[in-house]
């Protein structure tokens, strides 16, 4: 079925959460044009640049994905017209500055342009988002020199970027990295080593392709904080900006995946004929924390993908479920109807939609974080920002990419037998998704990353900032007064409570009963997405109150699925804070020879 960006959702949770008139009036994003009249003009034009160019590519992708053949890496039919379209439309300079051909839009904006082209084709989009990656991560770091020389290829989209950090013996731990860099007279370094898992690494889809590495130098000190980072292009450029001699980095093969199998993942060969030239990336040792700001990026942006993904998985099941003629109505219609009229395909449905919202809902919401963190004109409102995003980073990638594996699982479900046959589509969505968890990061990295650098290291003062604006949407579910607004209340109570014990539990027992609190730090990730998730769909009722009148088939909508959330998925929180609590010792009890 084709895809239809949610064009009349992303504009709301723009608008009504996230604070669309508040971003766009900082001087940053005046100075460029935005404004509130702006994002539904652009999100129109990606709606229909994604449903006509990319996501028809979707299907054919999964059946005849990229190959390596000869030494070269050719991708799906299509794809290289479509990037091309992609990057002469200026899609991939949304966020980037203007000094670099970029059009400096917000986050805010940006994120909708993002969630449309991943669920439109979520191999396709791959290639952009390492791009955007790579782009901050130069932007932050590197000299003007390089900035000049990369940045401007890889905004038109001309060029696209890469993330080396994985190798076969350094899985998530690059402590244990071990590509060598060797400094040259002339400044530049011969970079040697093996990178395993890298997206887009090689593709014929743009004329060069800039591979961001993380090496050693030869007198580095062990660990991470002797990694350095590299700018490694793929062809070699000329002073006059352009291409030289092929470098001395190549694709040895190709992974064969569960899904995304458009998508070139490459194992590269660095130096194999001498050395690859690499240009150093800010100061030696420093290059962990760049490419933090790399992963960062696309720690958000994977997050969401699994918005995308479930949105997509939605869709075809809400379609199957209506032409889907099967059994009589539990109501006593005379004959048979479409499964949607069945309790169970609408709990089905309704918990993929509630998941959706809310998982969007907090990412934009983050987003806009993101660009008052950037651009809000003061200090502390800046340092206050960038508190929260970091705070939801984790959130929306761990949370929201568990989500879309139990979406598309959903999706599946609802096609019943016809679901596990590929011919109907169902089951891509599916096996696409399950590399979320996985990749920029698992799950258990991005929960470790919430407990302890985001909850114990701050005393948990970020969590308490959270956990008093929910005080205040519930202020704000009393005075509304409703019936839906007080059972939203009714449980969005108990689980803030659950949320403040658990941070509790874990600041009074970090250094005492490590084990024991990391062994709750995935439950604690998903407390924090169903709580924040709901707080933003309480805030969504609320606004769907007061517009109910001007289109009252779509805000009645919001306001069910509000307290559909908050009914049938938010008691899980009370759940997963007991086993916080609780579990950490018999998690931790057996021995290894044990199991």
């Amino acid at each position: 079925m084709p895809y239809v960006a949610p064009v009349k959702d992303m504009l709301f949770v723009m608008n009504e959460l996230a604070g669309l008139s508040d971003v766009v009036a900082y001087p940053q994003y005046v100075e460029v044009g935005a404004d509130v009249d702006l994002a539904p003009a652009i999100l129109e034009e990606a709606a229909k640049f994604n449903q006509d160019v990319v996501a028809p590519l979707n299907w054919p992708g999964d059946q005849n994905p990229s190959a390596l053949r000869d030494g070269k890496v050719y991708t799906t039919p299509g794809f290289k017209e479509a990037f091309e379209q992609y990057g002469a439309a200026g899609w991939q300079g949304v966020i980037h500055p203007a000094e670099f051909g970029g059009q400096g839009l917000p986050k805010l904006i940006s994120t909708a342009c993002l969630e449309m082209v991943n669920a439109a084709n979520l191999s396709f989009a791959l290639c952009p988002l390492l791009t955007d990656g790579a782009i901050e991560a130069l932007l932050t770091a590197a000299s003007p020199e390089l900035q000049e020389t990369y940045i401007p290829k890889m905004v038109s989209g001309e060029w696209t970027g890469t993330m080396n950090l994985t190798e076969p013996q350094a899985g998530s731990d690059l402590a244990m990295v071990r590509s060598r860099a060797v400094p040259q007279d002339d400044g530049t370094y011969k970079i040697f080593g093996t990178k395993i898992y890298i997206t887009y690494g090689d593709h014929d889809m743009a004329k060069n392709i800039i591979h961001l590495v993380l090496a050693r130098t030869p007198d580095a000190p062990e660990g991470v904080k002797g990694i350095s980072l590299f700018v490694v292009p793929k062809f070699l450029v000329n002073q006059d900006g352009s291409l030289g001699e092929r470098n001395d980095a190549y694709c040895v093969s190709i992974e064969h995946k569960l899904g995304i199998k458009a998508s070139p993942t490459a194992v590269l060969q660095f130096g194999d004929h001498g050395g690859a030239i690499g240009y150093l990336v800010g100061e030696e040792n420093r290059g962990l924390e760049y490419m933090f700001v790399m992963m960062n990026a696309a720690r958000f942006a994977v997050g969401m993908q699994g918005v995308a993904i479930a949105e997509r998985a939605y869709q075809k099941a809400v379609r199957y479920a209506k032409d889907r003629v099967q059994s009589r109505d539990l109501g006593g219609s005379p004959g048979p109807v479409a499964i949607i009229h069945q309790p169970d395909v609408k709990r089905m449905l309704m918990t993929m939609r509630a998941y959706v919202e809310a998982s969007r809902a907090l990412a934009y919401y983050a987003a806009a974080e993101y660009d008052a963190q950037h651009a809000a004109p003061d200090e502390a409102a800046r340092k206050g920002s960038q508190a929260i995003y970091e705070f939801l980073v984790p959130i929306v990638k761990g949370f929201s990419t568990e989500m879309s594996i139990d979406v598309a699982s959903l999706g599946v479900q609802v096609h019943g037998g016809m679901g596990f046959i590929e011919e109907t589509g169902a089951a891509q969505y599916y096996r696409d998704a399950r590399i979320l968890t996985i990749y920029e990061g698992t799950t258990a990295i991005q929960a470790n990353d919430l407990v302890g650098r985001k909850t114990v290291r701050d005393g948990g003062v970020t969590a308490q900032v959270l956990i008093g604006k929910i005080k205040q949407t519930e202020k704000d579910l009393v005075s509304a007064g409703s019936a839906d607004a007080k059972a939203v209340l009714k449980q969005l109570t108990p689980a803030r409570e659950a949320f403040e014990a658990s941070v509790a539990y874990i600041l009074a027992n970090a250094k005492t009963e490590v084990k024991a609190v990391y062994a709750g730090s995935f439950a604690y990730l998903r407390l924090c997405g169903l709580v924040l998730g709901a707080w933003q769909m309480a805030r969504a009722l609320l606004a769907a109150e007061g517009l109910r009148s001007s289109d009252p088939s779509f805000y009645d909508a919001k306001i069910t699925t509000a307290r559909f959330f908050a009914e049938n998925l938010l008691p899980q929180a009370q759940a997963l804070a007991t086993s916080i609590v609780e579990s950490g010792h018999s998690t931790n009890a057996l021995e290894a020879e044990q199991f």
